[in-house]
This record gives C-alpha cells, sequence and structure tokens, in this order.
C-alpha cells in the first residue's frame, strides 16, 4: 500500500525529520487560500501514487498566489500516467542549493532493511543508478540493534563534506529508520534531501510504502488509504480477497497458486504473449471468486483473450469448473477463454465444462499458453521456443 507525500511527511515531521509542511488542496480556491496563508512563493504539487510527477509537469514553483492558483487549476485533474490529480499539496518553496538521495527498501536477498544514499539525487536518480551506480552506496541494517550512530555518519558523509549538514543528515537517517521499522514499511524515500540557502539539511520530498501484510496492526497507516488514488480493479480484487496486480497486456491469467501464476506470466512472455495481469485466486474453491475474477478481467478493454491454468489440489476443479459456468451465465464474456483444469476432481469439471463455450483442445500448460496467444492474436504467429517441461 501507498500513502500520498503529504501522510508521509507528516509522519517524518512527528519522528523529528526537518521537513517542510505544507496544506491540501482539492480546488483552485482552497489552493489559493493555502498559497495566501503559508506565504508566496509556494510549490504545487500533484499527490497521485506514481514517480516522475515533475517530469509530468504535475509540480509546479509559483512566486505569487495567484499564480500558485494557476497551477492548481492546470494540474487538478491532470492525468499522470494513468491517474487522475485529485489533490494537490501546497507547501513553501525552498532555496536548494544541492539534492541528494536517501532510500531505504526491504530486501528480502539479506533480510534486512537496506539503506540507498546517492549526492547525485533529484529527479534523474533512476538514470544514476542505471549508468552510474558505484555513486549510490548501499547499507545493510542489522535489525536486531537497528541503525547505529557511526553507520549514520558513515552514511552521512558519502552525501556532504560539511561536519554541520553531515550531523544534520546523521540525525535524519536514523530518524527516517525509526519510521521505516515503526510503521512496517516495505520502502521510505527522500528525494531530494536537500540543503537549503541556510546550509540546512531539509527532507523536501516523502515516498512511503508499507507491507501489506502489517496492515492488520498499522490502523493508522490503514486510513489513510486512498482509494481513489488506486487502480479499481485492484481496489475490487482486494474486496473480493482475490491476489491481483493489473499490467499492459492483452491475454488475462486467472491462475491458482502465486507460484504457478508467476510461470504461467513466464511462460506467456516466452511465446511472444503479453499478461494483462496477475491474478491468484488462491486455495479456496468458491466458486464466486471465480465470476468476480472473471468480472475483473474482463473490464480491461485490452484483454482479448482468457487464460485460466489451475491446478487442483486444496482447490477443486469442479468448483472451479462451477464458477466458469456461472460467469458465463452472468457475464457473458465475448472474448475466447482457454481453460486447463487439472488435479483434484478434474474429471469432473470437464463434464461440466461441457455446457459453455470454452477451449479446452490444449492439455499441457505450453500448448495451452500457445492456443491462448493464437486467439487473441487472431492468427498470428506464436514465437516458437524449446517447451519447457511445467506439465
Amino acid at each position: 500500500m501507498k500513502i500520498h507525500e503529504y501522510q508521509a511527511k507528516e509522519l517524518f515531521i512527528e519522528a523529528g525529520i526537518n521537513a517542510p509542511d505544507g496544506k491540501v488542496a482539492t480546488t483552485a480556491d482552497e489552493a489559493e487560500a493555502f498559497a495566501r496563508e503559508i506565504g508566496a512563493p509556494v510549490m504545487v504539487k500533484a499527490q497521485v501514487h506514481v514517480g516522475g510527477r515533475g517530469k509530468a509537469g504535475g509540480v509546479k514553483f509559483a512566486k505569487t498566489v495567484e499564480e500558485a492558483r494557476s497551477h492548481a487549476e492546470n494540474i487538478l485533474g491532470m492525468d499522470i500516467k494513468g491517474l487522475t490529480v485529485k489533490k494537490v499539496l501546497i507547501t513553501s518553496a525552498a532555496e536548494i542549493t544541492s539534492e541528494a538521495y536517501v532510500g531505504i527498501i526491504l530486501d528480502r536477498v539479506t533480510k534486512r532493511p537496506v539503506f540507498m544514499v546517492s549526492s547525485a539525487g533529484g529527479i534523474d536518480i533512476e538514470e544514476v543508478a542505471a549508468k552510474t551506480p558505484e555513486k549510490i552506496h548501499k547499507l545493510a541494517v542489522d535489525p536486531i540493534v537497528g541503525l547505529r550512530d557511526f553507520e549514520a555518519r558513515e552514511l552521512a558523509f558519502k552525501l556532504y563534506k560539511d561536519i554541520k549538514q553531515v550531523r544534520q543528515a546523521s540525525v535524519i537517517l536514523k530518524k527516517l529508520y525509526e519510521v521505516f521499522w515503526k510503521y512496517d514499511a516495505s520502502l521510505v524515500e527522500i528525494n531530494p534531501l536537500i540543503t537549503d540557502g541556510d546550509g540546512n539539511v531539509v527532507a523536501l520530498d516523502a515516498k512511503f510504502n508499507i507491507d501489506d501484510n502489517a496492515l492488520y496492526r498499522q490502523a493508522r497507516i490503514e486510513e489513510m488509504r486512498d482509494l481513489d488514488a488506486e487502480e479499481p480493479s485492484e481496489v475490487e480484487a482486494r474486496e473480493g480477497d482475490l491476489s491481483f496486480v493489473k499490467l499492459d497486456g492483452n491475454i488475462g491469467c486467472i491462475v491458482n497458486g502465486a507460484g504457478l501464476a508467476m510461470a504461467t506470466m513466464d511462460l506467456v512472455k516466452r511465446y511472444g504473449g503479453e499478461p494483462a495481469n496477475f491474478l491468484d485466486i488462491g486455495g479456496s474453491s468458491n466458486p464466486r471468486k471465480v465470476v468476480s475474477a472473471m468480472k475483473i478481467i474482463l473490464s480491461d478493454p485490452k484483454v482479448e483473450a482468457i487464460l485460466f491454468n489451475i491446478f487442483g489440489g486444496i482447490t477443486r476443479c469442479d468448483d472451479v469448473a462451477n464458477g466458469i459456468v456461472m460467469a458465463f451465465k452472468e457475464l457473458n464474456p465475448k472474448v475466447p477463454v482457454v481453460v486447463r483444469l487439472t488435479g483434484t476432481n478434474e474429471k469432473e469439471a470437464a463434464k461440466i465444462l461441457k455446457t459453455v463455450p470454452i477451449d479446452t483442445g490444449a492439455t499441457t500448460l505450453d500448448e495451452v499458453v500457445k492456443r491462448t496467444i493464437a486467439l487473441a492474436s487472431k492468427g498470428a504467429p506464436i514465437v516458437e521456443q524449446e517447451e519447457l517441461v511445467l506439465a
């Protein structure tokens, strides 16, 4: 789960991190009033759950209150990477003399939080990581003892030479780790971490992602969820107890088990197709979950074919088949559906599926994937690869 910049800054400021406060506006009138209250010059910043806001025109400097209003009018309603801007943050503008990057990510290889810092921070940090990775310094933190003072200073010296700024940055790094740990974050970022005209180190921006599995004990963060800023299909899937991530392809995938879902998506890519989603119906045999999954997939206009790949264990194939029949009656899909059901009660499932117009001619996973791609691409050639033994 992601929260907005203004919400992350609230957590940062409470922890003692030097960050500019601000006010959130949903209309141009509010933006003008807040700019007058804060005092120009101000920044007008789109609040959406994607990066690259500045390059998309979603972050603007306003010298006057009137200019702040004009920028808010232009930014509100703007589309940034598929998300509509419904809120803007009005915050005081800072004089920037240098920019750096600071982030913490949960590294599943080392099983530790890992700091990443770079004196080459700012909007092009992704380019820095790709072209000059040696400019990004990393430190894995022992979760038992946390970030120690000497480690914080060591990281701070990677960013600044001035001892005053090193001390300030050390404090910010320590506090940032406290926030990361306290709220079960999977990622926190300050980009940019700046020095202002007075030489002070300031967290000018804030990014915060939380591990969804920890939300049951993070009620405050859960309350910060902005459903309007999330992909509607992902919200619907979560409410239906489905694991779903929307992608940009044309092959809708409905699978049980995360590992099998990933393998299925890999094979779609291997044979020249593009998955439209990751969707795991889990271990439940509830036919209604299949109907919900089909409804979500069919809501994506890019989907040209649907692939079912079910390995029946706890999940019974006949229950999934009943769900497919119910989905056809209720949703009347207009795209081809290819189904592979193997495992518990697969023979019963095959009998049930005879009542609906689906494609069950292929049996192995490779064959099913190829068949689905062919139906979606209306006869376009499949990218032939040596078959994997996955069936």
